[in-house]
């Protein structure tokens, strides 16, 4: 699958099993939610050995790097442009086992950023400073996933202890 993310860049979507943009339907998906408000993003990060930059060779170093290097470029390129989006990093950190889940699933690292609202999401991806860069990402990344996250108390999440099933 390829999606556009400009008029001249493409980003691709690897295979079935490995992710790496949003495609049109898990985007309209989350905007069918009606998620209003501010909303955190959760990323799980899993880091090419060598990161590839044949999608972006206007941004490939001159000696090979490690996918986690290029993740680093894209954090130092995109973070401004997050930050006047009005979005946050709020928790970075290193990923291994899971202590509930597949032993043969491994993501090394982690990424929460708050965002004012899904649209402030969708204008920093959409800004051409952004776009610019975000071949970085793509170079660094094996494969990923963002899970939109709504805060909320517990009968806003669980709703009421004495919930009958409908």
């Amino acid at each position: 699958m390829i999606l556009t993310i400009s008029d001249d860049r493409k980003v691709t979507n690897m295979t079935d099993d490995h992710y790496l943009a949003p495609t049109d339907e898990s985007f309209m998906a989350v905007l069918g939610q009606g998620i209003e408000g501010p909303v955190t993003m959760l990323n799980l990060l899993r880091f090419r050995a060598i990161a590839d930059y044949s999608d972006s060779p206007e941004l490939a170093p001159e000696q090979p790097i490690t996918g986690a290097a290029a993740y680093r470029r894209y954090i130092d390129a995109a973070s401004a442009v997050v930050a006047n989006a009005g979005g946050e990093v709020s928790l970075l950190g290193t990923g291994g086992a899971f202590i509930i889940g597949p032993l043969d699933e491994r993501w090394d690292a982690v990424l929460i950023v708050k965002q004012q609202s899904l649209e402030a999401f969708g204008s920093f991806t959409s800004d051409p400073d952004y776009i610019a860069v975000a071949g970085h990402r793509t170079a660094a990344l094996e494969d990923s996933r963002i899970l939109p996250i709504v805060e909320g108390d517990l009968d806003a999440v669980f709703g009421s202890p004495n919930s009958q099933p409908a």
